[in-house]
This record gives structure tokens, C-alpha cells and sequence, in this order.
């Protein structure tokens, strides 16, 4: 008896020590969008008091397990039930409040009506179509205006988290810190307020279930094989890179700086280049971007064979989840080949 006991306590400590962490998996997989106290940043403000009042607990847990498609938020499939509980106790603690509760009950109201309000009290901020506002909401060398950029409500990710009472509570209370007021302080009636959700609600019934599924690329790094030497090859990548409206900001040895100086391969040579409008265009679409440019190719020789070398952005912008990035990525992949082309044709 003292056996089972024993046994039984000791897969009680076992449970206690696997189970899930909050705050860790917030460290881990949200701070870097969300601010290391959810003050928000590349994503939305999560601590943001008005924010926690106005959606529940099982909003969270469904914008966690199917992100945004098509925006910046991606989405966790893989987390288990016990890590979304996890993770959306932690982000709950921030508020000091009860969840709120809203029951699932669609509201019936008029979505004819409530599309002409939304022309005239949303459009201006979550687009024409409910697509969202552009941008993620960080500037880079001034402070921002607002602490967030409007949500897309015709996203599918939005749609399957929030019930219409919430969406309805959030419109008649506002969310204070935010550009969404109150929608009863500008002068809107309750019976207003409920044509709107039923407008928005009826964003289901648009294509964006129907969009075809984004193709992730195979090829992870454009490689291309050189006709050329080492040296000819590095000199025609700095004809073409000029040749395409970019600056060459310099040429060094890949491994200058990662190993003793003066034991660096000189077989292997990297170019940094960078047109100064793009990176910023980029940049305003999301700031992320900044971990893969200014541009960069490289050159390696081996075993008598010349390469030229790049990460290849198409790769990279499934990564990101941005549609807004997506377009950016393509012209930037053109631009990497076109250079490569040029330099080894």
C-alpha cells in the first residue's frame, strides 16, 4: 500500500514539473511581436486594460490556435489545450480582472444597414472591406501615433475567435489607449451598434475561405553556378548590383569576424548592397524584414567550382505571414536573380 502511495505522489510531482509554463511560452513565442510585458509593437498591445475587458478567454485561445491568415499574428496549431491555458492565464494575470463572458448567440440584425454605417464609422480605419489597416503600428525613428493598426474583421482567423457579443461590446464601449471609441458617445444607437456586428459577421460569407493556400517554396537559397573565377565573378556581381539601382555598401570575407583575423577562407566572399528605399518601404510593411536585409550574395569556391549564393525571399515570406509583405518579397527575389543572372551569364 505504501508502494501505490508512493508511486502515486511521485507521478503527481512528474505532472507538476510538465506542466506548462505561461509565462516561458510567452517569452518564447509572443514577446518578440508583443513587448516582454505585451505593450505591444509588431503585434497588438495585449495588456492593454481595455483590451483584457473586452475579450474573453476563449477569444485568446482560438486567435492563438488559428493566428490571422494572411497577417502578421500566425498561428499555433500544434499547441496542446493545457499550453493555450498556459499561455492565456499568463497574458489574463496582466488585467488583475476576471475574464469577461460572452455567450455565442448570434445577433439578428440588419447587415444592410449596418455595411452603410460601417462606410462611414469604419472604413476609414479597417478598410473599405474590413481588410484591416496597413502597416504593423512601429515607426522606426519617431514615436508612433497609435499603439495599434486597425484588425482585419473579414479575416477568418477574426471570425472563428470572436462571438458578436464581443464584437458588439467592443463597439459600444471602445477601447481606451486605441482609436476605437465608443460607438454610443459618437451618437449611435444600441439597434446601430447590432446592424454593424451583423454586417461584419457577414464577412463569412465571403472568399476568404476560398483563397487558394499559400505555396511554401522549396528552395530555400537561390544557388547558382559560376562560368567564372572567384574574382570575376565577385566583380560582375558589383557591375550588376550597381546596374540595378543599388548601392554596394561593402565586400568582405564571410567569415571576417567569426574566426582569428587573417584565417579567414578567401574562397568565400560576401557582398552587402542596399537600395535605401526599398529597405524603408520594406520596413514600413514590417520591421521584421530587418533580420535579412540591406541585400546580401555570396560567392564560394570549392573543389574548382564557382557558386553565387542567396537566402531566397519567397522562402521567407511564408515565414512572416504578411500578404502586405508578400508582394515586396517577390520584387526582392527578382531583383536577386536578375543580379545573379547578370553576373554568370
Amino acid at each position: 500500500m505504501r508502494l501505490i502511495i508512493l508511486v502515486f505522489l511521485s507521478s503527481i510531482g512528474v505532472a507538476a514539473l510538465a506542466a506548462p509554463d505561461g509565462e516561458q511560452l510567452y517569452t518564447r513565442h509572443c514577446a518578440t511581436c508583443h513587448g516582454d510585458k505585451g505593450g505591444g509593437g509588431v503585434g497588438v498591445p495585449l495588456a492593454l486594460p481595455t483590451f483584457l475587458e473586452s475579450a474573453d478567454d476563449d477569444f485568446l485561445r482560438k486567435t492563438v490556435r488559428h493566428g490571422r491568415p494572411g497577417r502578421v499574428m500566425p498561428a499555433f496549431p500544434k499547441f496542446s489545450d493545457a499550453q493555450l491555458d498556459a499561455l492565456v492565464g499568463y497574458i489574463r494575470a496582466w488585467s488583475g480582472k476576471p475574464a469577461p463572458r460572452f455567450v455565442a448567440t448570434p445577433v439578428k440584425a440588419d447587415p444592410v444597414h449596418g455595411k452603410a454605417l460601417f462606410a462611414t464609422y469604419c472604413a476609414a480605419c479597417h478598410g473599405a472591406n474590413g481588410e484591416g489597416g496597413k502597416g504593423t503600428g512601429v515607426t522606426f525613428s519617431r514615436r508612433r501615433d497609435l499603439p495599434i493598426i486597425a484588425p482585419a474583421l473579414n479575416n477568418t482567423g477574426f471570425l472563428k475567435a470572436a462571438t458578436d457579443e464581443m464584437i458588439r461590446h467592443t463597439l459600444l464601449y471602445g477601447r481606451i489607449g486605441t482609436p476605437m471609441r465608443s460607438f454610443l458617445e459618437q451618437g449611435l444607437s444600441e439597434e446601430d451598434i447590432s446592424d454593424l456586428v451583423a454586417y461584419v459577421r457577414s464577412f463569412e460569407k465571403q472568399a476568404g475561405d476560398s483563397k487558394p493556400a499559400r505555396v511554401v517554396p522549396e528552395e530555400k537559397i537561390i544557388i547558382v553556378e559560376s562560368p567564372y573565377t572567384l574574382e570575376e565573378t565577385v566583380e560582375n556581381l558589383k557591375n550588376a548590383i550597381v546596374s540595378q539601382n543599388f548601392l554596394l555598401i561593402r565586400t568582405d570575407l564571410l567569415e571576417h569576424g567569426l574566426v582569428e583575423e587573417g584565417k579567414e577562407s578567401k574562397q568565400e566572399v560576401i557582398l552587402h548592397f542596399c537600395n535605401f528605399k526599398f529597405l524603408y518601404d520594406a520596413l514600413a510593411i514590417d520591421p521584421r524584414v530587418g533580420l535579412f536585409l540591406p541585400c546580401r550574395v555570396t560567392v564560394v569556391e570549392r573543389e574548382g567550382k564557382v557558386q553565387v549564393m542567396t537566402i531566397n525571399p519567397l522562402y521567407l515570406s511564408h515565414l512572416f505571414n504578411n500578404e502586405e509583405l508578400d508582394e515586396a518579397c517577390k520584387h526582392m527575389h527578382g531583383i536577386y536573380t536578375a543580379i545573379i543572372e547578370d553576373a554568370t551569364l
